[in-house]
């Protein structure tokens, strides 16, 4: 996302970079986040731009945030283009990502999972939540601008929730499948080749 944020900029674009309540270095406590939580904070940072004076805006978000990003789009009429990136086409699909410890959490109401090597602390409230978003539903109803930007190799989050969320969504829209990138683009190669999928794709449709 850093190479992203900078690579949006020197192509001309005003560009807005945060971590998510109690990720990095924003302020909070990730154990009492949720996507709900994600999808205000979201929805904040958009506002955040209008205020300054930027708009209309391109949203581009990864993972579980690009399912955040749909969730939220219906509220940010001044989103006028969405990217999502290795997005889960349902938010209940992070469990499978720590499903060994969904028992304790609902039994204990909080405990600490490891998800791609890091340990966040999650409550109950986090699992409950993720059952109550529809995903596809909202890459339906986006009515806008839609590329979906999935690696056929994602071993995180399969490249058919890639393809249903394409499929879910009206035109105009496009699905861009590397074959390598993984689910973070982590390579210089990967990650070039996807900030010049995320620019061309602004560039039309801002």
């Amino acid at each position: 996302m850093t190479r992203l944020a900078s690579g949006l900029t020197e192509a001309g674009y005003a560009t807005l970079r945060f971590d998510f309540t109690g990720l990095g270095e924003s302020a909070g406590d990730f154990s009492e986040t949720s996507v709900s939580a994600n999808v205000s904070d979201l929805t904040r940072a958009a506002t955040t731009l209008i205020e300054m004076g930027f708009g209309p805006c391109g949203l581009i978000g990864h993972s579980l945030g690009g399912a955040a990003s749909l969730l939220a789009a219906s509220r940010l009429k001044t989103v006028r283009s969405l990217v999502t990136i290795g997005a889960p086409a349902s938010t209940e699909h992070v469990t499978h990502l720590f499903a060994e410890q969904v028992d304790e959490l609902v039994r204990d109401g909080r405990a600490t999972v490891s998800i791609g090597g890091r340990e966040f602390d999650l409550n109950a409230e986090f699992v409950h939540d993720l059952a109550t978003h529809d995903v596809l539903g909202a890459a339906a109803d986006l009515g806008r601008p839609y590329l979906t930007i999935h690696a056929r190799d994602d071993d995180v989050v399969p490249f058919e929730d890639g393809e249903a969320l394409h499929q879910a969504a009206a035109d105009p829209k496009r699905l861009s499948a590397p074959a390598g990138g993984g689910h973070l683009f982590a390579s210089r190669a990967a990650a070039a080749a996807l900030l010049s999928d995320a620019v061309d794709w602004f560039d039309g449709s801002l």
